[in-house]
């Protein structure tokens, strides 16, 4: 029985741990549910000890740094996934408390465990009970209550941790839905009982007599790849979340823009995790976070510092029923309102463009979930054409056949939507409608917010704005005189059909139809309520 825990200790706990998930990494891995089905907690797990100890080995026998500082910095600088993130929180958290210290006894242990858990809660930003930080916790918790209750000795202290952790991850399906609907405990508190089972064998020199951890059934053995669980095995899925898991390290920066930072992918994203280490050039940190947009997460680490180890990983696909043979479809995005109802009566698939943006998981999900095994998509703003086209690609990869009609306003996709043909060649169709909607050009009366210099001269707020194709052609102070005078710039180079989007300001929408009926008598008027919120009138000229 050791009576403390000195460096030789550590480093022999390290490797305990190593060996320990090791063998657990298939189990852990097919456990893993949560927060997405991807099956690598295990593995995650796994690389985080074995890049802990790389680190100690690398520091040789003779390194003056505490055994525990060098563990936490190999730790945070190799942690993968969003388990081994918040495992290396945990080792960071212990040697705050333990490192350059006398070798910890039990009470200093316990009270290590129990703020280190504290600070692994602070690591993630919407942290969840049932997963591998309510685990920490009650180990923490465990020991503090042995020592409490005069078991203070080293051996003990260790025991209850790891016996108080074991009990909490039993009763995580408890506190996830999709633990309990899947059978299974959390597969990350369940690693993290592994290296407390771990600890306890290299304090006593025997490990805790307890059952192995189940597999889910009907499942095979598969420790020594990362594949892990095949989604569609699962008795339940977590609702689809972010397309990506993106994880670099983060050098160069400071406390104050780390902070902004972890703002901005909280908005992003979620299961984001930032945790910081120091290391002889200073410090850094550990990003971890799932998100749709990996160009944004990516570029808000970049005005934050140095990312650098930057890795992109997709998660669990997305999964949908199989399309009908020759089905066709038309997937639309849309302002939130009028056009979607709109888009949605000219039977068009709807994917709703309100304030927080429309993402290409969005657009996946809509390809994928209309059923149709050949899919147009138009993304009606210039801004969705990359993320549609993203998303069209990995459609394609599930079987489907698909294209984006690259329309950079809602009028231009009513152009192609009106001349859409499912008894046409998919082919010929698409061309078509991308024809219908190039010949369509189109403009928008919007008023301004704030003080800019336009292509049409300065603008302060509240001045009327009229734009055709993007730029700015008029600044006014009155909608209606703008609009008419942005209609009779459109149709001077030509056009048979002037398609109106209306706002809701009646007296603008009567102005500009006796204007058109008046100056335009030949021209062909289709006139629709619904303009998106912000937008006074949308105008397509055929």
């Amino acid at each position: 029985m050791l009576p403390a825990l000195d460096d030789a200790a550590v480093g022999q706990w390290c490797r305990a741990a190593v060996e320990a998930l090791s063998a657990a990494r298939g189990r852990l891995d097919d456990l893993n549910v949560f927060p997405v089905p991807d099956g690598d907690t295990g593995t995650n797990l796994l690389a985080t000890v074995e890049a802990a100890l790389a680190a100690l080995d690398q520091a040789g026998p003779e390194h003056a740094e505490p055994v525990w500082a060098v563990l936490a910095r190999g730790a945070v600088l190799g942690a993968l996934g969003n388990s081994g993130t918040i495992l290396a929180q945990l080792v960071r958290g212990l040697a705050d408390q333990l490192a350059g210290q006398p070798p910890a006894d039990g009470p200093t242990l316990a009270a290590a465990l129990q703020k280190a858990a504290g600070t692994a809660y602070g690591a993630v930003a919407d942290p969840e009970e049932g997963t591998l930080l309510t685990v920490a916790r009650a180990g923490g918790e465990a020991a503090v209550a042995a020592v409490a209750g005069g078991h203070t000795a080293l051996a003990e202290v260790v025991r209850a941790a790891a016996d108080g952790a074991r009990v909490a991850l039993d009763r995580t399906p408890g506190q996830l839905a999709v633990l309990r609907e899947a059978g299974v405990v959390d597969a990350g508190g369940a690693g993290l009982c592994v290296v407390l089972d771990a600890l306890v064998a290299t304090v006593t020199g025997i490990g805790p007599d307890r059952p192995p951890l189940v597999r889910r059934p009907g499942r095979g053995a598969h420790a020594g790849h990362s594949h892990g669980v095949d989604p569609a095995d699962l008795p339940h899925q977590p609702p689809a979340g972010p397309g990506s898991e993106v994880q670099y390290l983060l050098a160069g920066s400071d406390e104050a823009a780390v902070a902004r930072l972890q703002g901005r992918l909280a908005a992003l994203g979620d299961s984001l995790v930032v945790v910081g280490v120091d290391t002889p050039t200073g410090r850094e940190w550990n990003v971890h976070v799932h998100v749709s947009d990996v160009g944004a997460a990516i570029e808000a680490g970049i005005e934050a510092g140095r990312p650098y180890r930057i890795t992109v990983s997709p998660l669990a696909p997305v999964r949908s029923p199989a399309p009908a043979p020759g089905a066709r479809a038309v997937v639309a995005v849309v302002p939130d309102g009028g056009l979607a109802e709109l888009f949605g009566s000219e039977g068009a698939t709807v994917v709703p463009r309100g304030a927080g943006g429309v993402t290409e998981d969005d657009v996946l999900a809509a390809v994928l979930g209309c059923g149709a095994a050949a899919v147009v998509v138009l993304p009606n703003h210039a801004e969705l054409t990359a993320p549609a086209s993203r998303a069209a690609e990995r459609a394609r990869e599930e079987g489907r056949e698909v294209a984006v009609v690259p329309t950079r306003s809602p009028v231009q996709g009513l152009a192609a939507l009106a001349v859409a043909d499912p008894a046409r060649r998919f082919g010929d169709d698409v061309i078509t409608m991308a024809e219908a909607a190039a010949a369509t050009r189109w403009a928008e009366v919007t008023v301004a917010e704030q003080e800019a210099l336009t292509s049409a001269g300065r603008c302060a707020p509240g001045d009327v704005l009229g734009s055709a194709d993007g730029d700015v052609l008029l600044v006014g102070g009155a909608p209606a005189a703008v609009a008419c005078e942005l209609l009779d710039r459109l149709l001077s180079a030509g056009g048979e059909l002037v398609t109106l989007v209306l706002g809701p300001d009646a007296d603008l929408a009567a102005a500009v139809l006796a204007h058109l009926a008046g100056r335009h008598p030949t021209v062909e008027v289709t006139r629709y309520d619904g303009a998106p919120e912000g937008v006074s009138l949308q105008v397509g000229v055929e």
